[in-house]
């Protein structure tokens, strides 16, 4: 059933390429509906209660000599992040419909194979195959920014695939160093994740310290974290809607969920000395991307800085080394997957009537697209973290992380972790400055003076110079999904938390060993704390 989430859009997109051009549109939504449908199935047989364990485990040998193996495997993460990404396709497809005109077969092929090589990510269960699927992701992406997106498309796509190709470099040399290890010690190459994880676990602190840096300085890229951002921006300003839907919806969760499944389990003792420090990092790009934000006249540029700060948010939960945090980290990924793409898809509709993305340009669109400008406000409230809707769930819960982290928590009835409340203090501020520009920015252009750009008109909308019309029942269609996701994480996320917490507690467990065993070692002996509390008067 696993392969089927890879196999299904790999032979959509191959059909799309080979076919003629009038069935793209139909092929994609087909393929993408497939993959839906799949996802919902796996979705129904997974063992909730068990959500820490390999499920749907299936291999194939590739290269047995070399230990290369094609194996697959799925725990409670990586499940919501396939489920998030099968839900995410159709509507990229429906979202393309007018704005893809020219070269639509090329776009939707490549828009499947993207798929193909994302969900390839979040089941693998092999290095080698990881690894292929990861790095794959780049090329469609850079085809579809390249070809299809605007003035300065081409530099970004060169920005874009240099800095992550850089980074899944860096990332590469620590994880070869590991699979070296094991086939040392093994006397056979080996690339099995959980062979690979019980070598890492026993190489020395000095050892780990290195991997970590490794890895971390390569999948920051992705994610992407401060100041290994740069690149962000641009891509996402350049990119076809679809391709900024894509972008933060899952392309930057592949950069997350590496951290998840090879930093924190495979080298804790490198985690707990350097949490606080990537901790720290993190916080910095909440703060610095919200006050990039702030002075952004650019409606996608100002959203995709604000993915730097909210994924902010997304590692300093994951490093708070507790449940709470580790919850609301994974928890996190899929709420701004669902949110901020959904803004992405909002921004691209404007764009098709006005034909920019100034907010020195347009203004007062209530007047014009209430339907839009409903969707545009709800959107943002999500992403601000309104109670009631799914940002607030998840940006709670990893600040709690954080607050409740420390060493001197751990034990009986702690929550465990390194951090502490100062942590959560200074993170908190960002929540802050979050709620200012996104207000600013929504103020403005759907309640400010109604102002709009001379000669506006495009396409199915409205003729050349005519008004602009509101959401067509496609448009209406694309966004109704990702709200009504909003809704139910806000309202009810009981269900989707207590399906993660086994499978982040198995995650986090060997950090947390080690963080206890550090406290325990620097705690003062019995007889001597009873000494010391003996003299006091």
């Amino acid at each position: 059933m696993l392969a089927a989430l890879v196999i299904i859009p790999l032979v959509t997109a191959l059909a799309i390429a080979l076919g003629p051009e009038r069935l793209a549109r139909a092929a994609a939504s087909a393929g993408s509906l497939a993959v839906v449908a799949a996802a919902a199935v796996l979705l129904g047989r997974f063992d909730w209660g068990d959500g820490g364990s390999v499920q749907f485990p299936a291999s194939a040998g590739l290269v047995p000599a070399l230990g290369v193996n094609l194996s697959m495997g799925v725990d409670a993460v990586a499940l919501w992040l396939v489920a998030l990404t099968a839900l995410l396709q159709p509507l990229c497809v429906w979202g393309s419909y007018s704005a893809i005109t020219t070269r639509v077969r090329t776009y939707y092929a490549w828009l499947m194979a993207l798929q193909a090589a994302m969900l390839g990510v979040f089941i693998a269960r092999d290095l080698i195959f990881f690894y292929v699927c990861f790095e794959f992701t780049l090329l469609p992406m850079f085809v579809l920014i390249s070809l299809f997106g605007s003035t300065n498309r081409r530099k970004a796509a060169v920005k874009f695939f240099l800095y992550t190709f850089t980074g899944s470099i860096v990332a590469l040399a620590g994880l070869v160093f590991v699979a070296w290890r094991s086939a040392s010690e093994n006397g056979a190459w080996s690339f099995d994740l959980a062979t690979l994880q019980a070598t890492a676990q026993g190489l020395s602190r000095a050892e780990q310290g290195w991997v970590l840096l490794a890895l971390m300085c390569g999948f920051a890229v992705k994610v992407p974290l401060f100041p290994v951002h740069t690149w962000l921006p641009l891509a996402h300003t350049e990119a076809p809607t679809a391709g900024s839907v894509i972008l933060a919806g899952v392309l930057l969760k592949l950069g997350t969920y590496a951290i998840f499944r090879f930093v924190l389990p495979f080298v804790p003792l490198g985690v707990v000395e350097y949490a606080p420090l990537i901790a720290a990092v993190s916080i910095v790009g909440i703060v610095y991307g919200g006050l990039i934000c702030w002075v952004q006249r650019d409606v996608k540029k100002l959203v995709a800085y604000s993915s730097v700060a909210h994924l902010g948010f997304c590692i300093l939960g994951m490093f708070a080394l507790n449940s709470a945090g580790a919850v609301g980290s994974v928890l996190y990924m899929i709420n701004h997957g669902l949110s901020t793409g959904a803004l992405f898809f909002c921004i691209g509709f404007m764009y098709e009537r006005y034909h920019t993305r100034s907010l020195d340009e347009v203004g007062g669109s209530a007047a014009r697209m209430p339907v839009w400008a409903f969707f545009m406000v709800f959107f943002t409230m999500a992403s601000v973290g309104l109670p009631g809707l799914n940002g607030f769930v998840s940006e709670f819960l990893c600040l709690m992380g954080a607050f409740q982290s420390g060493a001197s928590s751990i034990g009986a009835g702690g929550t465990g972790g390194v951090l502490g409340p100062w942590y959560a203090v200074v993170a908190g501020t960002g929540v802050i400055v979050a709620a200012i520009y996104l207000l600013s920015m929504v103020g403005r252009i759907v309640f400010g003076p109604l102002k709009e750009p001379v000669g506006h008109g495009h396409g199915e909308h409205h003729g050349a110079g005519a008004l602009p019309a509101d959401l067509t029942g496609r448009e209406i269609g694309v966004l109704a999904p990702l709200a009504v996701g909003c809704v139910v994480l806000g309202v009810w996320p009981t269900p989707v938390m207590r399906s993660l917490e086994r499978s982040v507690e198995v995650a986090i467990a060997p950090a947390l060993r080690e963080a206890e065993r550090a406290a325990n070692e620097h705690a003062p002996a019995p007889a001597v704390a009873a000494a010391v509390e003996g003299e006091q008067p």
